[in-house]
């Protein structure tokens, strides 16, 4: 078992949790019990360049405000309680006007953008609650092996933008009516529940060429809408490379039968990559796919395992990776 110690250093707390882990922990909270009353000021506070992992503990509430995790700051966490308790949330459409006077764009209107490598987020939820009208971003991720665990995504269109580098969702629920998985990052999602508001598009992925090696797999995740939705699209093609692959998910009956759309762009038949492997519920229907998708063979399956689709030349694992969390929390200051 995994021994945890604490330590008050320079007004953080410092946990060593066996010879090769260490972390700070900084403690958030909208009430006076904790270090910061905000998770930007918290975030703030971490020095540029660390390389001791910083665990930013948010406390239980709804916190309104926009956050940003810069590209110069790896190996932070955002570790809140709970993903039901701890929730960033704000509210901004891309039709927002701008400081000159002109719509501000879809890559603007995010609650959370996580910019640096390495970094996680575990048990909370982002959500952007402007609803219905315009793309509306709760989180933009860019960077290298990210990793969140265990936490939701709530918005209407455009909710998460995995948009580079590796990426890996496991636990997590992701909800939204339109292209509300967009980007070009190589991102896995295992075990995640996938929730349709409306009939519309799951995904819109934008590789760009064929050599490119991102899309987004789906491994024994869950599909899953009210019963009066009807008309999902399991993905669109916002560039015409993009790849998306569904492993042994489950899939109600929200999701129609041909399961992809081109866009209104034939041409893109014949260079997106979209694929299935043992899709199961009412909503997989293998005989009626559009015939410009796929079904893996055992082989071909393979290829996209996590291991293999992320491992790239540094051979990441984020399965293997021992959690941070501590069995241990420091007393609320």
């Amino acid at each position: 078992m995994r021994t945890f110690a604490w330590a008050l250093a320079g007004g953080l707390w410092l946990v060593a949790a066996g010879p090769a882990l260490a972390e700070v922990v900084i403690t958030v909270a909208k009430d006076s019990s904790a270090q910061f009353a905000t998770i930007q000021a918290a975030i703030d506070s971490i020095p540029a360049g660390g390389t001791v992992r910083h665990v930013v503990q948010i406390a239980p509430g709804r916190y309104e405000e926009r956050v940003t995790l810069p590209k110069d700051k790896p190996f932070v966490t955002l570790r809140g309680a709970d993903r039901s308790t701890t929730v960033i949330t704000y509210k901004l459409g891309a039709n927002q006007p701008g400081p000159d006077g002109q719509p501000i764009g879809t890559g603007k209107t995010g609650t959370v953008y996580l910019l640096a490598r390495d970094c996680a987020a575990e048990d909370l939820t982002v959500e952007n609650s402007f609803g219905q009208g315009a793309q509306a971003v709760a989180l933009y991720a860019n960077a290298d092996r990210l990793v969140f665990r265990n936490c939701r995504f709530l918005g209407w269109q455009d909710t998460l933008y995995a948009d580079g580098g590796r990426q890996y969702y496991t636990g997590c629920q992701i909800e939204g009516h339109c292209d509300f998985i967009f980007g070009n990052a190589a991102a896995f999602f295992q075990d995640c529940t996938i929730r349709c508001l409306s009939a519309n598009y799951i995904t819109a992925h934008s590789r760009t060429a064929a050599d490119q090696p991102t899309g987004y797999v789906f491994k024994d995740c869950k599909i899953v809408a009210d019963e009066k939705t009807q008309g999902v699209y399991l993905g669109r093609p916002w560039r015409p490379y993009a790849r998306v692959v569904y492993l042994d998910c489950w899939m109600d009956q929200a999701v129609r039968p041909e399961g992809w759309h081109n866009w209104r762009d034939p041409s893109r038949e014949a260079t997106v990559f979209y694929a299935e492997y043992r899709s199961k519920g009412p909503g997989a229907n293998p005989d009626a796919r559009v015939s410009w998708s796929r079904q893996l063979t055992d082989a071909q399956a393979a290829a996209f395992s996590a291991e293999n689709f992320l491992k790239d030349t540094d051979n990441w694992s984020p399965q293997a990776e021992a959690t941070t969390r501590p069995t241990t929390q420091p007393e609320a200051r």
